[in-house]
């Protein structure tokens, strides 16, 4: 039998239920068998494979941290994957955590439309310690720290934002700002903050908006990111099979600027400035690294995830689904 090879792993990080593809030569693939592989020791599934390739699912109790890949057969060293660890559950994510000039995270506790939860938003320490930090908020939606250094907190249901006192007090910000879904800092102060049923408002530091651009309206959430250059790039799924993502310049100008996600969500630069893009479709989601050209590549794969965030004391990356908190 060949000796089988590894030649490339696509993508190199992963949260549990995520799908790896292993690219090489002289895999053990014969009718009616495949090789065995395992993931930080436990089994995965193997979805497809051939001498060339073979497609794992990540098992859900995959420990955190770079963990081995090993397949049967295979010989010499051993690649390493990285593999998210989960520092918290029991939240409900609509859309991106934050994360506070300490590393501490913020992660929503958001329930249906019009439902009143204990905990508005957790917070995370370093340690992993989780504490209730806001409370009183209807339907906490989307987080971002302003140049204050305070956090913001949206409410799709109220359609307000509240500003966040340091011992978690909420003080009501700005209103009468529709579905309000997706929160942004400019360089200048201002808040953009995005209203699902169509519109991007701008909000000045004393409370008081206006509208900025109007894009066509999305079935589930408004996602916004202001890129280093000072527009906006908002994610805005619809029902179509294939969605796009949309560029604001400062004066309002709109442009549909990346095609061919299948339902872009949650989005966030990286400390080089690098646009990450979540994109979910028929139960596949990933992370994927958008370059200045417009190239894209999957850099994280998970299942259900729905928000991305990065860590400015390291420049490490946190990511979502809907119900638990990773640190890749």
């Amino acid at each position: 039998m060949p000796r089988a090879d590894i030649h490339r792993i696509e993508p190199r990080a992963v949260t549990p239920g995520g799908r790896l593809v292993v690219s090489g030569s002289g895999f053990d693939v014969r009718p009616g068998r495949v090789p065995e592989v395992t993931l930080g020791g436990q089994a995965a599934r193997v979805l497809r494979a051939s001498s060339r390739s073979v497609a794992i699912e990540v098992p859900a109790d995959t420990p955190g941290g770079e963990q081995p890949l090993a397949i049967e057969g295979l010989e010499g060293s051993t690649p390493l994957v990285s593999v998210g660890r989960a520092i918290t559950t029991g939240v409900h994510q609509v859309d991106s955590p934050a994360i506070d000039a300490e590393g501490r995270v913020y992660a929503t506790l958001s329930g249906q439309r019009g439902q009143q939860t204990p905990v508005s938003v957790y917070r995370i320490g370093a340690d992993g310690v989780r504490e209730a930090f806001v409370s009183g908020l209807g339907n906490a939606t989307s987080l971002a720290f302003g140049p204050d250094g305070h956090l913001y907190v949206s409410s799709r249901f109220e359609g307000t934002v509240s500003r966040i006192a340091a011992d978690g007090e909420p003080t009501k910000f700005a209103e009468n700002l529709g579905v309000a879904f997706g929160l942004a800092f400019t360089a200048d102060g201002d808040l953009l903050v995005g209203d699902r049923s169509g519109t991007v408002h701008v909000v000045t530091p004393d409370g008081r908006h206006r509208p900025l651009a109007a894009i066509p309206p999305s079935v589930a959430a408004f996602h916004l990111a202001v890129d280093p250059g000072g527009d906006v790039i908002v994610a805005a799924p619809t029902l179509n099979s294939c969605d796009a993502l949309y560029r604001i310049t400062p004066d309002g100008v709109v442009t549909r600027w990346l095609e061919g996600f299948g339902r872009p969500q949650g989005l966030a630069f990286d400390r080089h400035g690098v646009l990450h893009v979540v994109d979910a479709l028929a139960g596949d989601s990933g992370i994927h690294r958008i370059t200045p050209d417009g190239a894209r590549s999957l850099v994280v794969s998970g299942a259900g995830l729905i928000g991305v965030a990065f860590d400015p004391t390291d420049g490490s990356m946190v990511a979502c689904s809907d119900d638990t908190i990773y640190r890749i």
